[in-house]
């Protein structure tokens, strides 16, 4: 009995009825197989006539049909679907978060000054290359933060994209004064506190500068990639006429205060993880960073897939309405073997109006 109901689960498990007590009626499908549609007419005996394999077989294929017909009814009436199922796919991607720049000098263009004519804000070309980003990044779990003077966090970690993008179109919103990039980053790296997929993890930071790391920030951050390690990729919007980050300054000038770019890049180049930096001047340049982080993070990785619950109603109505099609055919073909009394008093007379004439 066990194994039975074990069976059944099976069986059921990605099938469901809005209204399960309505599947009594099923049993009226045997109705077709008791009695007929059709005229019945008495004959007085077939044993004389061969056997009709066509005429059996269309008996049978009507009685069928109408038990088909009383079927589908039923399980459209109990509101027949199929479950929402989870499947467990492999493809390539990675777990990953963007962790956003969201100080004033980001609504800036890469000239440093308000966009004018044709040019963009640097928030305007991040959020389109962005978009584009995750569009292209299907079999991604990603989150969003975001940081200016104090960390925001925005949006954990998901397959949802149309919220990811949704989330992205808001970064050129008017920014704050001030960047702390230590604590937005302390931010990102807890969003894979509760991340227990074997995944390859990454955080991309956008960003067009940088401000002092508090030491107690900085050990933060070290202990934080010693329990999650994660791939670093820096997206560096650079000003024109900014300072760079790969380029050792002259002698006196390269202090965090003076230089706090260049520190922070060298900063993550300490923690001991994968760590990648892009330097921008341009949309161009941006895009094909962005371009080549895409081709980095290109991992296997295991996704789950969710397909929606799917009513079916409709098409067991439908199914029902093709053999009450086919059962209204046969009836409307139906003939009688008896004549008609008039037709059979009409054949009477025409001998006797031939021997008449």
């Amino acid at each position: 009995m066990s194994g039975a109901s074990g069976m059944w689960r099976r069986m059921t498990a990605d099938w469901g009825f809005d209204h399960p007590l309505l599947l009594a009626l099923l049993l009226l499908a045997i109705l077709p197989f008791i009695a007929s549609a059709f005229v019945r007419r008495g004959i007085p005996t077939l044993g004389l006539a061969p056997a009709d394999g066509v005429s059996r077989a269309v008996s049978l294929g009507l009685r069928l049909a109408g038990a088909l017909a009383i079927l589908a009814i039923v399980l459209g009436l109990a509101g027949l679907h199929r479950r929402e199922q989870v499947i467990a796919r492999q493809g390539t991607g990675a777990h990953l978060v963007l962790l956003l720049d969201r100080s004033s000098s980001m609504d800036n263009s890469f000239a440093d000054r308000a966009p004018s004519g044709d040019q963009e804000a640097k928030s305007v070309v991040a959020k389109r290359l962005l978009d584009d980003f995750v569009a292209r990044r299907a079999r991604d779990r990603i989150g969003v933060a975001a940081f200016s003077t104090s960390p925001m966090p925005v949006l954990p970690l998901t397959d949802h994209h149309e919220v990811v993008r949704a989330a992205i179109a808001a970064i050129d919103r008017p920014g704050l004064a001030f960047t702390d990039v230590g604590r937005g980053l302390a931010l990102a790296l807890s969003s894979f506190a509760e991340d227990t997929d074997e995944a390859s993890r990454a955080i991309l930071l956008v960003s067009d500068g940088a401000a002092l790391i508090d030491r107690r920030v900085q050990e933060t951050l070290r202990d934080a990639v010693a329990r999650t390690p994660v791939h670093l990729y820096w997206l560096f919007l650079r000003s024109r006429g900014a300072k760079g980050i790969f380029e050792a300054p002259p002698p006196g000038e390269n202090t965090p205060q003076a230089n706090p770019e260049r520190h922070l890049h060298l900063f993550f180049q300490s923690l001991g993880v994968p760590y990648r930096a892009f330097e921008a001047t341009s949309p161009q340049a941006v895009e094909q960073a962005i371009a080549e982080i895409d081709r980095q993070e290109t991992r296997p990785i295991t996704y789950v897939e969710r397909v929606p619950r799917r009513d079916l109603a409709r098409l067991a109505f439908a199914v029902a309405a093709a053999a009450l099609a086919l059962l209204l055919l046969a009836k409307l073909a139906e003939r009688s073997l008896v004549r008609p009394a008039s037709a059979t008093a009409a054949a009477g007379r025409e001998p006797v109006l031939r021997r008449a004439a």
